[in-house]
């Protein structure tokens, strides 16, 4: 594969299809052999090389970075997971499951309550819904839920300032993941790495034939 002929996309659309649960490269590996790139074609080809070939390296970077500034916020890490949890909610699978398990929870020690955060029955007319089913959680409609977790969470960020902290770190990170993958002179294995990706392609567009 002719790193210098890769576009943004060929890489985006690469690193959506490889293994995320590949262990990470090893540390001895990672930081030796930085050199300065002699021109900008090595430089965007040994970028894009070394983006695809340390994805995890970087990954965990990237996340480690995060995690320390999340624990300069303690309040910003209930932000996130109340963030999180109302994105959730708009899953219809997820909602139901949720909604399944907390009742279900709360049946164990309270049968009155749990059977009050039953979902409402639907009204059938000649044996179809009457209308779409709605979703509800723990008895009471969806949005309830997404717009006090969302509510919430978005006075958890202002008071912990915590968006600015979290762009910070991510942009530190991603600087971090820039400049270790422009000096980071790819070795041998990053090379048969190279061909390796290179034989798999040939061998999907033959197979596609």
């Amino acid at each position: 594969m002719d790193w210098g002929n890769v576009t943004a996309e060929d890489l985006v659309d690469a690193l959506r299809e490889v293994d995320w649960s590949s262990p990470p490269r090893p540390f001895s590996e990672f930081f030796s052999r930085f050199t300065v790139p002699r021109s900008s074609s090595k430089w965007n080809s040994r970028l894009k090389c070394n983006l695809y070939y340390y994805r995890t390296n970087y990954f965990l970077l990237i996340v480690t970075i995060l995690g320390l500034a999340f624990l300069t916020r303690p309040l910003a890490i209930v932000a996130a997971f109340l963030t999180a949890l109302s994105v959730a909610f708009l899953n219809d699978s997820f909602a139901g499951t949720f909604s399944e398990k907390v009742t279900r929870s709360v049946r164990q020690f309270s049968p009155h309550l749990a059977a009050k955060m039953r979902p409402p029955l639907t009204p059938v007319i000649r044996g179809r819904p009457s209308a779409k089913r709605a979703i509800f959680i723990c008895g009471r409609p969806r949005w309830v839920f997404v717009l006090i977790f969302s509510s919430v969470s978005f006075i958890l960020w202002f008071v912990s300032c915590g968006l600015l902290i979290v762009a910070w770190a991510l942009s530190f990170g991603l600087l971090a993941t820039l400049l270790h993958a422009s000096f980071r002179t790819p070795n041998l294995k990053a090379r048969l790495n190279t061909f390796r990706e290179e034989f798999r392609q040939v061998w999907r567009n033959y197979s596609e034939l």
